[in-house]
């Protein structure tokens, strides 16, 4: 098996057809990703937070009640002999507008031949396991919380990649990645840096067997923020908005582990997949509360660590059932307490976590029904979150990774 497209033999996704690089002659395969949700939520979402973690991005909770979710269009081809090339909108809605993102517009080298790649453009880092992968692609229908606590979900950005995959029976692949930083939470769209931040990563990988196989990675994220906005708490004697902005120094290691089974490597009828990940961030600089008056301004020494584990089990044709559990810690200390407070950097004495359960119905790899149930604890009061999700996948969509 081409080591580019994953030397596994086992496949367990869902939503999975056509190859990394398709063989079209050079003319676009279109895809199209309908995702919606019904979420009878009984907490605010505008209220959510995660003690310790001031969040960016897209963090937090799906809408209340019905709703579209994250919708993709993705056109995809070989340019020529030497370059693929795909581009990826993202359809959502915010506040009760439609809103269209530039998703991914990236160039991936094909054939440089002795195992090396070049991507360029925009595109998910390397940057732990859960990263590279499509909403749609999830094994749940939310990401890890330790996803949302340090990346806004996902870290993704403009920038350059070069990996090797070594010619070894072991699949070993190194990789170096250079960044804009003008995205969360490398920055928030104003660095002046022509290199804002910067992942390195490793992968191990190998089959055990006929129907067993394994990954192991390593990743680290380095940046120099400038001004990085997040939602914190706020006044609640003031009608003044004050935004959080970091800038500083910041480092992410992350680790992640990912083993598959099936019987004689035949995953259609039944297989099973673990994988867990851990991270932990550290931060020097200071934070300003933007539109305060005076500004309010405090030194800030930051610890964040995660993990999330997660089970997921075909047990007969079209049926999957999966259990995760997240748990987050945080150490935030700087000059001002109140202020640390204020941006939502304070843990509040709570250790998040978080317990999921999901039952899904596949009946093919175009179509998928979920219903998931969150027992969360990332305040003081228990929320218990009920998700059902529909994703259908219409068009010609390349294959994901291991």
């Amino acid at each position: 098996m081409n080591k580019n497209i994953f030397l596994f033999s086992i496949a367990t996704g869902v939503l999975i057809s056509g190859s990394a690089h398709a063989d079209n002659n050079f003319n676009p395969a279109i895809s199209l990703i309908i995702d919606g949700m019904f979420n009878p939520l009984v907490n605010n979402p505008e209220a959510y937070e995660l003690p310790g973690f001031a969040l960016g991005n897209e963090a937090g909770l799906a809408a209340k009640g019905f709703a579209i979710g994250h919708s993709e269009l993705t056109m995809s081809a070989n340019i020529d002999d030497k370059f693929f090339g795909q581009l990826t909108m993202a359809l959502a809605e915010h506040e009760g507008a439609t809103e269209t993102e530039l998703e991914e517009a990236f160039f991936e080298t094909v054939g440089l031949g002795n195992g090396f790649t070049i991507k360029g453009g925009r595109f998910f880092s390397a940057l732990g396991y859960q990263n590279q992968q499509h909403d749609h692609a999830w094994d749940f229908a939310d990401p890890a919380l330790i996803y949302r606590g340090l990346f806004g979900n996902r870290y993704i950005d403009d920038g350059l990649r070069a990996s090797w995959i070594a010619p070894t029976d072991l699949f070993i692949e190194i990789g170096a990645e250079a960044f804009s930083g003008n995205k969360f939470p490398a920055g928030s769209g104003n660095s002046s840096r022509n290199i804002g931040s910067t992942v390195s990563y490793a992968k191990l990988g190998g089959d055990i067997g006929v129907g067993h196989s394994w990954q192991a990675g390593l990743s680290y994220f380095s940046a120099r923020v400038n001004e990085r906005t997040s939602d914190g708490h706020g006044h609640e004697d003031t009608d003044t908005v004050e935004t959080p902005a970091f800038t500083g120094d910041s480092h992410i290691i992350g680790a992640s582990f990912v083993y598959k089974w099936a019987p004689n490597g035949n995953y259609k009828y039944q297989n099973f997949k673990f994988i867990t990940e851990y991270f932990q961030r550290t931060e020097e600089g200071d934070i300003d509360m933007i539109g305060s008056s005076p500004l309010e301004t405090t030194s800030y020494d930051g610890e964040q660590s995660g993990f999330y584990i997660q089970g997921i089990y075909q047990f007969m044709p079209q049926w999957r059932v999966g259990l995760r559990y997240d748990l987050l810690d945080s150490n935030n200390t700087g000059s001002d307490d109140e202020i640390i407070e204020e941006a939502g950097l304070h843990n509040e004495g709570i250790t998040p976590n978080r317990t999921s359960a999901m039952m899904e119905w596949v009946p093919s790899e175009f179509s998928r029904i979920r219903l998931q149930y969150n027992q969360d604890n990332s305040s003081e009061e228990t929320d218990n979150q009920i998700m059902l999700q529909y994703t259908f996948s219409l068009g010609s969509h390349g294959s994901h990774t291991f």
